[in-house]
């Protein structure tokens, strides 16, 4: 299997490329987050005409059907300017979810995706770590449907999504559950992140579910859940890697302009070992990535290469806002230039979706520690 891009892949990161450097260059983030603004819809807009919200979403339902790893190349390139949109909620995890699931009501929602018209958020976890296994939510059996009662936390984009993902404990197992967040027993606390993106907790008091928000079978929601968090994982690596490449950049940009004892620090051989190691650790947590991508389009069980490429981008990420900071010297903690952004993007994605002990776990587990 090539860990390389392909000619299309290529082709497809400098088309995002050229559009994001013009829609969504960092200055648009520092501009939301400097207005109190979490989301901008015009932008989703544009990226859904571009065909992006339907990369996963199947050609019969208006989609382009591109797969996981071209998901993976625009998560990516929307990293490297810290992109804020309902990307990974909605046209990865959700579109995956729904991909599981062959009825008319599941189709339709795809189509609604592409087309831009319906935005998702994943309502999973309930405690401070990724772990849908604690779920504790209750589906109280009610008549045909079902009542849900819990609170959900760390609820991504839940500000300006449409609909919820809702992970619930059932009889025999847990239940996935596709509602509208403005339904009768909802409430929304919204908190804008340090990241200067939306997430929530979501409670829920007696909501009323019927049959047709069922994704999948009663008990057996995991079945339709976990390909669709793996798929998430994987795309928010892939958005860590392009956020430690837009952070290597502009540490790069830096040590090339500011001057010490009448020379570029950048001439400073230390300064040169520490941008070589990053670099290479870059390198080859995008081949992980980029094997994850493969795997998960091959329908193999892509479960160890999505948290070793998880679990590798959260430390790469991690590693390369640090030395950006410190490489920057006192004024990179300030806002004063953009490195700080990145520092504050990549302690959230860390997090999301299973932190690197989460990942790590799971890799020496199924590697026989």
């Amino acid at each position: 299997m090539s860990l390389l891009p392909t000619d299309d892949e290529v082709m497809l990161a400098d088309a995002a490329r050229g559009f994001l450097d013009a829609a969504a260059p960092i200055g648009h983030l520092r501009g939301l987050r400097d207005s109190g603004t979490t989301h901008d819809p015009a932008l989703w807009t544009e990226i859904c005409t571009m065909g992006w919200a339907g990369v996963l979403v199947p050609e019969a339902q208006g989609g382009s059907d591109m797969g996981h790893a071209a998901a993976g190349v625009l998560a990516r390139e929307m990293g490297k300017t810290l992109v804020s949109s309902p990307f990974l909620s909605t046209a990865v995890i959700a579109a995956t979810a729904l991909r599981k699931v062959a009825d008319y009501r599941a189709q339709e929602a795809l189509g609604r995706i592409a087309r831009g018209e319906v935005t998702y958020a994943i309502a999973v976890d309930e405690g401070p770590k990724h772990a849908p296994e604690a779920t504790e939510l209750h589906a109280k059996p009610d008549g045909n449907g079902f009542r849900l009662t819990g609170t959900k936390r760390f609820v991504v984009d839940a500000g300006f999504a449409d609909r919820a993902l809702v992970l619930a404990r059932t009889g025999a197992g847990m239940t996935l559950f596709d509602v509208p967040l403005d339904r009768d027993g909802m409430t929304l606390a919204s908190k804008s992140m340090i990241d200067a993106r939306d997430a929530g907790d979501l409670y829920l008091d007696g909501v009323v579910a019927t049959g047709d928000d069922i994704l999948g079978q009663v008990d057996d929601g995991m079945t339709v859940l976990t390909p669709a968090l793996q798929a998430g994982q994987a795309a928010l690596a892939a958005e860590m890697i392009g956020l430690a490449a837009g952070a290597f950049a502009k540490t790069v940009g830096y040590l090339q302009d500011r001057k010490q004892f009448g020379v570029p620090i950048g001439a400073f051989q230390s300064l040169q070992h520490r941008a070589a190691h990053l670099w290479t650790e870059t390198e080859i947590t995008l081949s992980a990535i980029l094997n994850a991508g493969r795997i998960l389009d091959n329908g193999e069980d892509a479960t160890l290469a999505v948290s070793l490429a998880k679990a590798r981008a959260s430390k790469t990420a991690e590693l390369a806002v640090q030395e950006g900071v410190q490489m920057h010297g006192g004024i990179g903690m300030t806002d004063a230039h953009d490195i700080g952004f990145f520092m504050k993007r990549a302690r959230v994605a860390a997090e999301w979706l299973g932190d690197y002990s989460y990942h790590a776990e799971i890799v020496a587990r199924l590697r026989g520690f």
